[in-house]
């Protein structure tokens, strides 16, 4: 059975850790406004970064994706960048040594390489998690980048091209600094 609904804040809290093998994330956004990110993000941009595991939703995050790692599963995401980078996408970048402690894989793609491979512009402009590569999650974004609805798509028509999109961004990108190709 296809399904296609809007989650609740508190179901894609649920729904983004319910799968048994993979996660991917496939991010295209210039910048994030997420609340609880402000106060970091201010420092950041100040020059006196704050440790990101002293915010408690960043704490949960590196948390739950340690659990996952530990049991065995595989988190992965590619961050679509501008070059330069955009202030937030160096925040991003500034971030990496927790997310990918925390075991998630993280990789990058610059957005002239997105669309030399044909990624962009057909991938779109929505942010999404492919879970277990049966079941999507679009993340739809204002143009001020803030998060106003998350769509779960289960139609296995638009699962298997968020499939292709996932591997051929993964095909072109490059790993975060401090991991290695084995991961």
């Amino acid at each position: 059975m296809t399904e296609r609904r809007v989650l609740t804040g508190a179901e894609f809290g649920q729904v983004i850790h319910e799968f048994e093998h993979t996660a991917f994330r496939l991010e295209l956004q210039p910048a994030y406004l997420e609340p609880e990110e402000a106060g970091m993000l201010a420092a950041f941009l100040r020059g006196e970064p704050e440790p990101p595991d002293s915010v408690p939703e960043l704490r949960q995050w590196f948390d739950r994706i340690a659990q996952h790692a530990q049991q065995g599963k595989r988190v992965e995401r590619v961050r679509v960048q501008d070059d330069p980078p955009t202030d937030y996408q160096r925040f991003e970048r500034w971030l990496d040594p927790w997310n990918v402690g925390a075991g998630e894989v993280m990789r990058y793609l610059t957005r002239q390489k997105a669309h030399e491979i044909a990624l962009l512009p057909a991938a779109g402009s929505t942010d999404w998690w492919l879970l277990d590569s049966s079941r999507l999650i679009l993340m739809h974004f204002d143009s001020n980048h803030r998060r106003v609805r998350n769509e779960l798509v289960t139609d296995p028509a638009v699962v298997v091209q968020a499939c292709m999109w996932r591997d051929l961004a993964v095909h072109h990108s490059v790993l975060a600094s401090g991991q290695n190709a084995a991961v």
